[in-house]
């Protein structure tokens, strides 16, 4: 017998204590007075009454990763239906991201000297407010966007269940930065004036995005 087979046993144990370890839980509460689906990619998806919770760990080293509610859902017992705002795929347990307008939280966990980045988005447009806030490492400093943009939005940006980002609406340079050359507009400020912590375009980093140490916990609430 190899060394390779004597010590996997033990190599693959300490692979799991460490992944198990480093993993951030992240719990995901609804306190909007109506019910929603909740959708976390990584995570999939989950039906959430009002004043309920869902909990999740999420790996070490995932990036891309967000996690956002779906509105006026219909789902068949198979599963598939559709919602309108944040729908994916007309799946239950969302595979991907989901569709304009949904208010997102976003991040990347253990990246650049082992910290997380984190932010909310409107680029994606809005559908409900959203507080994302860190819950352990002595890391305090969270991001909440919780204005009447619905009832505010603008007509040319006004969705069924939400309010675009103008990139949905007209899918030009100008607002979408597919350059990655662009500043702010008046239609992007209307979503920084509401929410100063949150993305309002793609270009929006400098005071959006957040820190904390690799292996801190966070709380996404809807309806904050």
């Amino acid at each position: 017998m190899g060394l390779i087979s004597i010590f996997f046993p033990f190599f693959l144990s300490l692979f799991i204590l460490y992944s198990h370890t480093n993993a951030a839980t992240f719990e995901v509460r609804n306190n909007c007075p109506f019910t929603v689906w909740a959708a976390a990619s990584p995570g999939g998806g989950k039906e959430l009454g009002s004043g309920q919770a869902w909990n999740f760990d999420v790996r070490p080293g995932t990036a891309g990763a967000r996690v956002w509610a779906r509105t006026n859902f219909n789902f068949d017992a198979s599963g598939r239906g559709h919602c309108e705002t944040g729908d994916c795929g007309g799946l239950l347990s969302c595979q991907g991201y989901g569709a304009p307008p949904n208010t997102l939280a976003e991040y990347a966990l253990n990246q650049f000297n082992n910290l997380d980045f984190f932010d909310i988005s409107l680029v994606d447009g809005f559908n409900v407010p959203m507080d994302f806030s860190p819950t352990s490492n002595g890391c305090s400093r969270g991001i909440r966007c919780n204005a009447n943009i619905n009832g505010e939005c603008p007509n040319e940006l006004r969705a069924p269940g939400g309010c675009n980002n103008p990139c949905t609406v007209y899918k030009t340079d100008e607002y979408c930065c597919n350059s990655g050359t662009c500043g702010p507009t008046p239609l992007s400020q209307f979503f920084k004036d509401r929410c100063r912590d949150a993305y309002s375009y793609p270009k929006d980093d400098a005071t959006s995005t957040f820190t904390c140490p690799g292996g801190t916990n966070y709380r996404v609430v809807f309806c904050p």
